[in-house]
């Protein structure tokens, strides 16, 4: 399974005196957070795409960032006491955990018995969705606001590079952003950029929403695709098997996209809408800064991301994340369950995210002129 993960802790919460055997305990937490997790990795792209550490203690943490440091030749006689320059600078970023971000559900006893299928497994799948869904949105916040910015580095007589944004196409079109010509090219145009900024090429990958990256497996064998070879269901897994430059690329519906998550129709995109699409398909963005209740990272407003981003092209330098509690799951049971006829499944997870060096993101942008920084 990809992203693959081996920080799963489960709980089985208590409220009251428990009735349940061990045998049902067990079989509950292998049941639920089974599910959860399973329906979590699924969707979670950005969890292991970018710098992660774990808090034990606290409420943030600190990342460093160093700027670039220079050769000099020795004077015969001179001490060595590191270069006349004060290099490397040093840039330190602190991330900071969210609230608790929670997702449940009530199960009702009797709901469950007259059903002929799996209830509680399809509900605790589902909740993993809810989880990753928020975790990646705010991922890919942090990192497109980090293409906007200047390095962190400010110490005197130093300038570090800041963060790359690529216009995709040549018309005031929306359509370019499913040019699969012009994608490449701003792709080759963005690794050549990261290269002159110094950027390892080693974890660079890129996140399009489904339809620029289906309009690129069409291109496969032209257009500078490197994985001609890849054919069939690895190639349309979605899981960065299609890659440019050495850049693997990524699909997801999260994605801050022509000011809506992962797509848009209509306007001067050139796609039509499939029609009956549920209201979770190209939502507006929302206002996450920290004016917003339980956000303690800036992840920008509406407004301040504009309409025009259409995709990311980073190496995991580009964004820190933070995690307190993983995703967990916790379930009611004992007098709960006998007052209520039910039981409260419950999935659970704090992290929080910003981006950390901005010379490894690259915002995609469509349209005459960039998204400004906030």
């Amino acid at each position: 399974m990809a992203h693959q993960s081996t920080d799963l802790t489960t709980n089985l919460v208590n409220l009251g005196q428990s009735n349940l055997s061990g045998d049902k305990r067990a079989l509950y937490l292998k049941l639920f957070s089974g599910e959860m997790f399973k329906g979590f990795q699924h969707n979670a792209i950005a969890r292991d795409l970018v710098m992660k550490r774990t808090l034990k203690n606290g409420k943030s943490l600190q990342f460093i960032y160093t700027g670039r440091t220079t050769a000099e030749y020795h004077t015969p006689g001179n001490a060595i006491l590191g270069n006349s320059d004060g290099a490397p600078p040093v840039a330190e970023k602190t991330v900071t955990v969210d609230d608790l971000l929670i997702s449940s559900a009530f199960v009702y006893d009797l709901d469950e018995t007259l059903s002929h299928y799996d209830l509680r497994s399809e509900i605790s799948r589902k909740i993993g969705y809810a989880l990753a869904e928020k975790y990646d949105r705010l991922i890919f916040r942090a990192i497109a606001r980090g293409a906007r910015a200047a390095s962190p580095v400010s110490a005197t007589n130093f300038v570090e590079p800041g963060g790359t944004q690529i216009r995709v196409g040549s018309s005031t079109n929306e359509s370019d952003a499913f040019s699969s010509t012009a994608l490449v090219a701003a792709f080759y145009d963005a690794a050549a950029a990261m290269d002159e900024k110094g950027i390892s090429s080693d974890g660079r990958c890129a996140v399009l929403n489904p339809r620029q990256y289906y309009e690129l497996i069409q291109a496969v064998g032209s257009n500078g695709l490197v994985n001609r070879d890849a054919q069939g269901s690895a190639l349309q897994s979605g899981n960065g098997v299609i890659e440019i430059a050495g850049i693997h690329i990524y699909k997801s519906m999260n994605i801050p996209f022509l000011g809506k998550y992962g797509t848009k129709f209509g306007g001067t995109t050139g796609q039509t809408s499939p029609g009956n699409t549920g209201d979770f398909i190209g939502p507006a963005l929302e206002d996450a800064s920290t004016a917003q209740g339980g956000i303690n990272n800036d992840y920008g407003t509406a407004s301040e991301f504009g309409a025009v981003s259409a995709g990311l092209i980073f190496q995991r330098e580009a964004a820190a994340c933070v995690e307190a509690i993983g995703p967990q799951v916790q379930v009611t049971s004992g007098d709960v369950s006998v007052i209520y006829q039910g039981d409260v499944i419950l999935g659970r997870l704090a992290m929080g995210a910003d981006y950390l060096n901005p010379a490894a993101a690259v915002e995609l942008y469509v349209g005459a002129t960039a998204p400004s920084a906030f």
